[in-house]
């Protein structure tokens, strides 16, 4: 997909109704501070459409951004951070579990952990509740360029063993700094929403 025009075109909040989308939808979770506005912004060619913040649990709501009227590409809010109460985070699963369960879109759930840890408590809770939810997740691994290259191979075989995955199972990891793994997600995304473009094209703006 040449990425032509891009949009924020609803916010929804705890109280919102979900938007009774035509157009396939992926959506986007992970904890706070994994990069996932990073990713955002990499993907749609956008310095700051989704905002960046060095004040972890800033998204709380869900995002859908269209893309050339083509496709949603639906940010999902942080989960796990520490200084956001207990019963913020409730609200938040509830309203992420309403858009899993109505968004009649929906073509996949891309989940974010961070390629130098161990996937945490809350990575591997949120893994198995999107299971749970019907969906099996596609896993970025971020903040690829701060890992060697001799470190990757090891790191990719820790995240899956913690998450549990299956062969079968994709897992891509990423970099926003130098955008590997950027045409990786981008022709699976074309391929999940149905979008495949002749070899050659690109994403550029």
């Amino acid at each position: 997909m040449i990425i032509k025009n891009v949009s924020l075109e609803t916010v929804c909040g705890i109280t919102s109704v979900i938007p009774d989308n035509k157009l396939p939808e992926i959506a986007f979770a992970g904890k706070s501070n994994v990069g996932k506005s990073s990713l955002i912004n990499s993907l749609m060619n956008r310095k700051a459409l989704a905002r960046t913040s060095a004040q972890p649990g800033k998204t709380q709501t869900i995002n859908f951004y269209n893309i050339n009227e083509a496709m949603y590409l639906v940010d999902l809010p942080g989960y796990g951070y520490a200084k956001v109460p207990e019963s913020e985070r409730v609200k938040w699963g509830k309203m992420i579990e309403n858009y899993l369960h109505r968004s009649g879109q929906l073509r996949a759930v891309f989940l974010l952990v961070d390629i130098r840890h161990k996937p945490s408590a809350n990575d591997i809770t949120m893994y198995d509740w999107v299971v749970y939810q019907g969906y099996r997740p596609v896993i970025i691994a971020t903040k690829l360029d701060k890992l060697k290259r001799s470190q990757v191979q090891k790191s990719v075989k820790i995240i899956r063993e913690g998450l549990g995955l299956e062969s079968s199972d994709i897992l891509i990891p990423f970099s926003a700094t130098t955008r590997q793994g950027r045409e990786e997600i981008w022709q699976l995304m074309d391929r999940l929403c149905g979008l495949e473009e002749p070899q050659g094209s690109d994403h550029e703006t």
